[in-house]
């Protein structure tokens, strides 16, 4: 279904010139472009770092809501706002506006859209669980601003509400709209009554622990332990049981943080599934590298030199794949890049550490 549309070529047209940002001090004149009364809605600044706000209000027919979604014209791209029901986006219903030039003129659409999956072919148009009024949805450019207008045929919204913009100058377009994937995107939570919005991430305190956990076991302690391996042998027995301390405190914390993102990725059903399969790979070389400990040929037997070739490599292959996926991980949150500037910093340090002790053990041979 394709709603009606109301397009200001003025406001687009002056977008080009002069990007301004709506507030909520800002006086709200679309009564000659909206299907509905505007003049009293609650208004909140939900997303301040893309200039969203949000306008809403429970009508006379205490079943009908209407909202409003403001946001910078100058994007030159989608908004989005989805209802979801934990905060996640696979499983939420969105309302999708946008306006676009072509050879054809302006054009603007609104749409509801059904996020079944975080790929874009599993993103649905004209499917979704919210009830619009007829003939209600409209979005406009006015004064460089989007309004995106609807009404909603509810007794109460979902609380958990999603923000998205995507991608800069790419639209949905016929004959099947399919929505490409957001340029960036918020989740957070309100209270209709009593007026008030907070930016949250869901399962945000698991996110973290299997970051922390996996990053803390896979990618700092197994180097560690891998370095006093190499340059502390003639500190032995210490030498020995420091590395062996070292690699089973990163394999427990390593472990648990698997664990976290096997729970993780079953609450999200999120798309991650080069992440997921480096993440497996890796535990299963920690796994054998445990198992080979125990395995291990006494240091006269004719088999320790290649035990030890297997111990190495295999130790170097999972150091690779953990810093790898580590980086990828946090590129996957799409707001951790304190973190991954961190971590290089850390990896620098022990990469300056490593070619210090490389020396002095060429140096002592």
């Amino acid at each position: 279904m394709i709603f009606i549309i109301t397009i200001d070529i003025y406001g687009l047209s002056s977008s080009l010139v002069n990007a301004q940002a709506d507030s909520c001090s800002s006086n709200l004149s679309l009564s000659n472009s909206v299907p509905f009364d505007t003049t009293s809605l609650h208004c909140l600044a939900v997303w301040d770092s893309q200039g969203f706000i949000l306008r809403y209000l429970q009508t006379n027919n205490a079943s009908i809501w209407s909202f409003v979604v403001s946001a910078p014209a100058d994007t030159n791209s989608y908004i989005a706002i989805g209802f979801s029901t934990n905060g996640a986006m696979v499983g939420s219903s969105a309302m999708v506006g946008w306006v676009s030039s072509s050879s054809n003129g302006t054009v603007g659409m609104a749409k509801q859209y059904y996020l079944s999956g975080s790929s874009p072919n599993l993103v649905k148009p004209d499917q979704g669980s919210l009830q619009l009024v007829s003939n209600s949805a409209t979005i406009i450019s006015q004064n460089s601003i989007l309004y995106m207008a609807f009404q909603l045929q509810t007794n109460q919204p979902e609380s958990q509400l999603l923000y998205a913009v995507g991608p800069t100058g790419v639209f949905p377009s016929t004959p099947d709209y399919q929505l490409s994937e957001h340029r960036t995107m918020v989740s957070t939570s309100i209270n209709y009554a009593a007026g008030q919005s907070a930016s949250e991430s869901p399962y945000s305190g698991l996110r973290r622990g299997h970051g922390i956990l996996a990053m803390l076991g896979w990618g700092i302690l197994t180097i560690i332990g891998t370095i006093v391996a190499r340059y502390f042998k003639h500190k032995d027995p210490i030498g020995f049981y420091l590395h062996i301390s070292l690699q089973s405190v990163g394999f427990i914390l390593g472990v648990i943080g698997v664990i976290c993102g096997f729970i993780l990725n079953n609450h999200l059903n999120t798309n991650v599934g080069s992440h997921k399969s480096i993440g497996i790979f890796i535990l299963l070389l920690g796994c054998l590298q445990v198992m080979a400990l125990l395995a291990r040929p006494n240091k006269e037997s004719k088999f320790r030199k290649y035990w030890n070739w297997y111990h190495q490599n295999a130790g170097r292959i999972l150091i690779i794949l953990a810093i790898v996926n580590i980086f990828y991980g946090i590129n996957l949150t799409g707001t951790g890049h304190g973190w991954a500037a961190g971590y290089g910093v850390l990896l620098g340090v022990l990469f300056i550490i490593t070619i210090v002790l490389e020396i002095r053990f060429w140096i002592r041979r």
